[in-house]
């Protein structure tokens, strides 16, 4: 259901980088000579031999990357005020994985970033889809490394083999990281509030307590508890640490006002709080 209904942003805004010269009738210093524009708006200020890459160009050919390789994806693309852009591609073949429990699929997941103010890496890493919350889990270590030139004259990309890339990710890293997945779901949590307490105790993710008058769950923390409990009976099983990650990597992803490259971070701080409980 979640992989015909994914997010899909428009992220081929117009874009282009021009002189704060002709933009203001006024000169500029040194280093700051060009306004990168994005959907007619000021997102950056760069140098002469800043090389602008726009979506159309890194985006397609990562998608070619995919096709080269003959994987079978769905594509989910992101954007954060027409300034820092993703397309995660889910692959959708032989390579899934479920967490004891046919319902809870896990499937390998490609991510690429790019943005024009300057906030996140032009970039690719591996990592997994969830399709139960139809989140991204950023676990994974493995990166994609491509060459850039952002040099005014010369801006193009040199793109991997995928193939290659792929196959090694599945025989190490993918398989390493779902056994722990599976090491988490066998370790179930007696307290959710206790639970969520002690996770953000240690992650300072947000405040448990409403204030420091009321030690009642604040709003965040309510809703970690809520999405537990759910996916909970959901799956019909008892509340667990894999699930109690998943709570929080959801409300990480759809609640937190987080950069791609701090949630990735905070994603990878969560997930080893949690399973050094297993």
């Amino acid at each position: 259901m979640y992989l015909q209904n994914l997010q899909q942003d428009e992220i081929f805004v117009p874009s282009e980088m021009k002189s704060l010269k002709s933009l203001t009738q006024m000169e500029s210093r040194r280093g700051l000579e060009n306004a990168i524009i994005s959907n007619g708006k000021i997102v950056n200020v760069v140098s002469n031999s800043y090389g602008h890459i726009p979506n159309q160009l890194f985006f397609k050919k990562a998608e070619e990357m995919l096709t080269d390789a003959q994987l079978n994806f769905h594509k989910r693309t992101i954007s954060k005020n027409d300034r820092s852009f993703i397309t995660d591609f889910i692959i959708d073949d032989k390579s899934q994985f479920t967490v004891k429990n046919d319902k809870d699929l896990i499937l390998p997941m490609l991510r690429f970033k790019n943005s024009y103010d300057g906030s996140e890496k032009t970039s690719g890493h591996f990592g997994f889809y969830r399709e139960v919350c139809s989140n991204g889990l950023h676990v994974s270590q493995a990166e994609i490394e491509f060459s850039i030139k952002h040099s005014k004259n010369n801006t193009h990309l040199i793109m991997p083999r995928l193939n290659n890339l792929f196959d090694k990710f599945l025989d190490n890293e993918f398989y390493t990281i779902t056994k722990k997945f599976d090491k988490m779901k066998k370790f179930k949590i007696i307290d959710t509030q206790e639970f969520v307490k002690a996770i953000l105790d240690k992650t300072k993710l947000f405040r448990y307590e409403c204030s420091d008058k009321n030690s009642d769950p604040s709003k965040k923390s309510r809703e970690v508890i809520e999405i537990l409990n759910y996916e909970a009976l959901l799956l019909n099983e008892e509340p667990n640490l894999w699930l109690g990650y998943n709570a929080f990597n959801s409300v990480l992803h759809n609640v937190l006002k987080k950069s791609f490259g701090q949630q990735e971070r905070l994603d990878k701080k969560l997930f080893d709080e949690v399973y050094a409980m297993a």
